[in-house]
C-alpha cells in the first residue's frame, strides 16, 4: 500500500475517532440541556442561568436551539453520502435554522450577562462567529461549493461544541481557587475560541476533502 495512502487511512481514523468521541458528548450535553425546556427544572441549573426567571423566551429559544443543534450536528458528517444524503439535506437545513435561532437568542443574553462586560463580549462573540459560520457554510452549499461547505460546516460544529466545553470547564472553576465569577469570565472566551483555533489548525494541516464531490443539495427533489 502507497505511503501517502496509509498516511490517509490513518489520518481518517484519527478523524472518526474525535468526532465519535465529540457526537457522544454533543449527545450528552443536549439530553441534559433539555431539562431547561420543562415547566420546572427537575435539579439545580448552574448559578449563571439566573436568566430565565427575567428572559425566559431568550433562553427557551436558545436552549431549545442549541439541543436540536447538538443532536443533529452529531450525524451531519456521516450521512451526506448513499441514500442517507435526503436525511443530510434535510437535517441540515434544520440544524442551520437551530443555530441562527440559538444564536441570536444567546446575543442578548449574552448582553444582559450576570458576570459583566468580559462575559457580555466572550459570550456574544460566539453568537456572532457561530451565527457567521453557519450562513457562510449554508451559503456554501446554495452556489454550491462544496468543499468550502464542508468546511465552514465544521467550524459551525466547533463552535455548537461550545456547549460541551463549557460544561466540561465549569467544574473545574473550584480547582483554579478563582471565584466563579473571574472563572466564568475566562470560560466566556476559553468554551469556544480554542474549539475553533483546534478546527481551524486541523482544516490546514489535512483539509477536508478539498477535491469536488457530489454533495446531498445537489440532489433532485424526488
Amino acid at each position: 500500500m502507497p505511503a501517502h495512502r496509509g498516511a490517509g487511512g490513518v489520518t481518517r481514523v484519527i478523524a472518526t475517532t474525535m468526532f465519535g468521541l465529540m457526537a457522544v458528548l454533543a449527545l450528552g450535553v443536549a439530553l441534559v440541556s433539555a431539562r431547561y425546556l420543562l415547566p420546572a427544572v427537575p435539579f439545580p441549573a448552574p448559578p449563571m442561568v439566573s436568566q430565565i426567571a427575567d428572559w425566559p423566551m431568550a433562553v427557551l429559544a436558545h436552549v431549545g436551539g442549541g439541543v436540536v443543534a447538538l443532536v443533529l450536528g452529531s450525524f451531519q458528517l456521516v450521512t451526506r453520502r448513499g441514500p442517507r444524503r435526503i436525511w443530510h439535506r434535510w437535517a441540515g437545513r434544520t440544524y442551520v435554522l437551530a443555530c441562527l435561532i440559538s444564536a441570536v437568542a444567546g446575543f442578548w443574553l449574552a448582553l444582559h450577562a450576570s458576570a459583566g462586560p468580559v462575559a457580555t463580549a466572550g459570550f456574544g462573540g460566539l453568537a456572532v462567529a457561530w451565527f457567521s459560520a453557519t450562513v457562510m457554510g449554508w451559503r456554501k452549499a446554495v452556489t454550491g461549493e462544496f468543499a468550502q461547505h464542508r468546511r465552514w460546516m465544521i467550524r459551525s460544529l466547533s463552535l455548537t461544541f461550545a456547549a460541551v466545553t463549557l460544561r466540561i470547564m465549569l467544574p473545574m472553576i473550584p480547582l483554579t481557587g478563582l471565584e466563579f465569577d473571574v472563572g466564568y469570565r475566562a470560560i466566556s472566551f476559553l468554551c469556544w475560541v480554542p474549539n475553533l483555533l483546534l478546527v481551524e489548525a486541523w482544516l490546514r494541516l489535512f483539509g477536508w476533502e478539498a477535491g469536488p464531490q457530489p454533495s446531498p443539495y445537489s440532489m433532485k427533489r424526488r
